[in-house]
This record gives structure tokens, C-alpha cells and sequence, in this order.
């Protein structure tokens, strides 16, 4: 039986060689190595120039993380408490927007955020723009909403938040009704049954989701071109110019990147590291 299920996990394992291990394994040669060849550790010092971009790309990734935190457990936690049909009918219509390309649903924050989008004009309608320039004495058109930090954190709250809502949820679900009873029947009120019991037993989804958020953020290159207008470039902005842009450098471009996966590494294991602290202390 050992034999036949070690024959089984054969393509499993060479596609894990081929597609995770390999990569890694390039990225690791070319980070050390000099365009000329030879080992190096130039890539990694001439990385200091581009801490600004570090800085952003991790303050963006944390916000974005945050508010689909904020957004995401309340709606997890009111949904679990639905009956079943409803709560069949919220997880549809969450997953709906993760069946359309990705690059489609950021290309309809373009139509709505730009100048002339819907939203601006919905503003102009209602006299909101108006209003503005009455009490701050400007005289704006229209609401800058494109090509900012703002509208970048957006786009990733949007094209995420689902990925924050559904570890969550399937936590939350799932937890033992008689332990939140026993709380009510030992005299907790209903903010204390929340802070000792059902936020503690719901870490382990909310620090799956905070990584699922977290990680393709920090690392996204496309919501930052599309609604930064490239005046936002963030990691992958940067590692993508390494590779495909005029500033063609994959070896500068591989030290970015294994920079990166060592930070999201060490963020991942020091949130872990929290998560099993918090579960042991609830089990006392």
C-alpha cells in the first residue's frame, strides 16, 4: 500500500521539482551571481536605493490588509450565524467577482475612479463637487481619484477581500456552540464571549487570511500600474522592470525578489509563531 501511494505522489513531486523548486533555485544562482558572472554581493548593496519602494509596497500591502481585516471578520462572523441557505447565497455572490479575470475587474475601478468615471459624475449629479468648492474655496471639476495610493489600496482591498472573508468563515463556522453557551452560562456578557472565546478559537482563519491578503499585496504589480498610473511603483513594479523593462537587470531583479520571499517568510512565521501562543492560552 506504502509503495503504491509512493508511486502516486510521483507526479506530485516532479511537478513541485519542476515549477516551485527549480524557480527558487534560479532565483537563488541569479542573486548571487554578477551580469558578467562569478559570485557577488553587489546586487543585494545596490538594493538600498530602492527603500522608498520597500517602504511603500509594505505600507500599502499592511493597509490593504487591514481594512480587508476590519471588513472581513464582521461580515464572516454575520454570515456564520445565518441559516444555511443564506449563507450558500453570501459565499456565491462573495466568490462571484474571483470568476471574472482579474484584469477585468481592476479595468472597471479605471472606468469608475478616473475623471469622468461614474463615480465623479455621480458626485457632479448630487452636487457633491459643488459643495466642496463652496467651503474650501477650490475650484476642482471633478475629485483626483486615479493615480494615487488611495486608489491602489482599493484595488487590492477589492481583488482580495475574499481571500480575508472565507478562512474566516469557514473558522467561525465550524465552532463548538456549547463552548460559547457554557461562557453565557458561566456569567460572560456578550463582549466577553467574543474576546475569550470566539476571537481566540477564529485565530488560526484570521491569520490565514491575513496572510493571503498580505502576501499577493506586498507583491502585486499590476493594480499599482493600472490605478497608480506607474507614479506607484511597489515591488513588483520594480521586479518586473528587472526583467521585462528597459532597465533589464535579472540578476538586481532575482535579489529583489529573494529579498521579498525572506521578509514574507519571516512575517508568516512570526504570525504563526502569535497564533499557537494565543491558542495555548485559551486552552489554559
Amino acid at each position: 500500500m506504502k509503495n503504491k501511494l509512493s508511486r502516486l505522489a510521483v507526479p506530485y513531486i516532479v511537478w513541485m521539482a519542476l515549477f516551485v523548486v527549480a524557480p527558487i533555485v534560479m532565483i537563488v544562482v541569479y542573486a548571487f551571481t554578477a551580469a558578467e558572472g562569478g559570485f557577488t554581493l553587489s546586487n543585494f548593496s545596490r538594493m538600498g536605493l530602492y527603500g522608498v519602494v520597500f517602504l511603500r509596497s509594505f505600507k500599502l500591502a499592511l493597509v490593504a490588509t487591514v481594512i480587508c481585516l476590519v471588513i472581513g471578520y464582521p461580515v464572516s462572523y454575520m454570515i456564520s450565524k445565518e441559516g444555511p441557505r443564506f449563507q450558500r447565497v453570501a459565499m456565491v455572490l462573495i466568490m462571484l467577482p474571483m470568476w471574472i479575470n482579474f484584469l477585468l475587474r481592476t479595468y472597471s475601478w479605471m472606468s469608475i475612479l478616473e475623471n469622468n468615471g461614474l463615480l465623479n459624475q455621480f458626485f457632479q449629479k448630487i452636487g457633491l463637487i459643488g459643495l466642496y468648492n463652496s467651503l474650501f474655496g477650490a475650484n476642482l471639476e471633478y475629485f483626483p481619484m486615479m493615480n494615487t495610493q488611495g486608489a491602489v489600496v482599493l484595488g487590492m482591498v477589492y481583488n482580495y477581500l475574499p481571500f480575508m472573508i472565507l478562512p474566516i468563515y469557514s473558522v467561525i463556522v465550524k465552532l463548538d456552540g456549547s463552548l460559547i453557551e457554557a461562557a453565557r452560562d458561566l456569567g460572560a456578557n456578550s463582549f466577553h464571549v467574543f474576546r475569550r472565546v470566539i476571537l481566540p478559537l477564529s485565530l488560526p482563519g484570521v491569520l490565514s487570511g491575513v496572510t493571503m491578503v498580505f502576501v499577493p499585496s506586498v507583491s502585486t504589480f499590476a493594480i499599482s500600474k493600472m490605478l497608480g498610473g506607474g507614479t506607484e511603483m511597489l515591488l513588483g513594479d520594480l521586479i518586473e522592470q528587472q526583467y521585462m523593462g528597459g532597465a533589464y537587470n535579472p540578476q538586481l531583479g532575482a535579489a529583489i525578489s529573494l529579498v521579498m520571499m525572506v521578509i514574507v517568510v519571516v512575517c508568516m512565521v512570526v504570525m504563526n509563531r502569535f497564533g499557537e501562543g494565543e491558542e495555548q492560552a485559551v486552552m489554559l
